[in-house]
């Protein structure tokens, strides 16, 4: 599969791309008077109240792209935006209860367990709530009966790494699962063993990725303990940059590459600790939650026609870095 084949991009991806952001650090929080973003002047339809749930990790810096997308289709689109997020499904469940109960416009959410989410997600829709999906539950959107679904397919995804790790020699994978039980995360671990086929053999490793010490002992461990790892995939940028550190410690001369991408992931790119990078643009995932809300409530309009429109895969790498370091700078990627 060419790198031009795995481009897949929302429909209204020439919109998001002329946004512009400015940066943020990891979970942070901002003011409801707080004017960064991209866009220009409000648009003249009713200020809606929309509320964005995920299952962000604290100090998870992906999550900030996501919101900053998000918040530049709230500032285009005159929308008052809340977002919320826990990493545990149960409380997940709590944060979308507690947007339907507060009669919010439309709820954005994603659902990397969705089994907690259900009732919740059925309330809003029995109280005439739309609701949207985004970054993860690709295979349950549909079941959730939610308007429509901004992500990546992980499957694509990950036989897509798994393909270009064969094609670079890959003999023994070590895939980090940074949380356990989050179906999207098994789900590309799968998949890239799927992709190196019979060219070598994929060992998954969990790690707690909220410990960041903890994250780089188990993994510079079994790299000591197994001097055939030559290559490393990680499921988030900050456990790639963790990995890096085990790598040089173990003494060991596997390869990282990884899924998803921050500002010093992209760093990690260009100094080539890290070789590459599978994008499934955060930005746009949230820039499209929101704005397809939006045009949902003002106008009835849902996008896909009936399938989930997908901002991903896509490879980052030294061929195309430069041309994504300037919006890294931004936050935007």
């Amino acid at each position: 599969m060419t790198r031009a084949g795995l481009r897949t991009t929302a429909v209204l991806a020439v919109a998001a791309l002329g946004l512009a952001a400015c940066s943020s650090s990891g979970g942070a929080q901002k003011s409801d008077d707080d004017t960064s973003g991209g866009g220009g002047a409000a648009a003249g339809t009713p200020k809606y109240k929309i509320t964005l749930v995920t299952h962000a990790s604290a100090g998870d810096t992906f999550w900030d792209i996501v919101r900053k997308g998000a918040e530049a289709a709230a500032k285009k689109d005159n929308v008052e935006l809340q977002y919320v997020n826990n990493d545990n499904a149960s409380q997940q469940a709590t944060l979308i209860q507690n947007a339907v109960d507060a009669k919010v416009d439309g709820i954005a959410v994603t659902m990397p367990n969705v089994g907690p989410l259900t009732t919740a997600i059925a309330n809003a829709e029995a109280a005439k709530i739309p609701v949207i999906g985004l970054n993860a539950g690709y295979n349950d959107w549909k079941a959730q009966k939610l308007i429509g679904y901004f992500g990546q397919d992980e499957t694509i995804a990950g036989q897509a790494g798994g393909k270009r790790l064969a094609d670079e020699g890959a003999k023994k994978v070590l895939c980090v699962i940074q949380t356990q039980g989050q179906s999207q995360l098994e789900d590309r671990c799968k998949a890239i063993t799927t992709g190196l086929g019979s060219a070598g053999s994929v060992e998954n490793i969990y790690v707690n990725g909220t410990d960041a010490a903890a994250t780089q002992s188990t993994i510079t461990a079994k790299l000591q303990q197994d001097k055939t790892i030559d290559h490393v995939v990680t499921l988030g940028a900050p456990i790639a940059l963790i990995a890096v550190d085990s790598v040089k410690e173990a003494g060991s001369s596997a390869k990282i590459a990884t899924f998803d991408t921050n500002g010093e992931l992209v760093a990690a790119i260009k100094d080539g600790s890290v070789e590459w990078a599978i994008d499934q643009q955060p930005y746009l995932q949230g820039y499209e939650a929101i704005d397809s809300l939006w045009l949902y409530l003002t106008n009835a309009n849902t996008i896909g026609g009936g399938e989930a429109v997908l901002t991903g895969p896509a490879f980052i790498d030294s061929s195309n870095i430069d041309a994504v370091s300037q919006y890294a700078k931004a936050g935007t990627r």
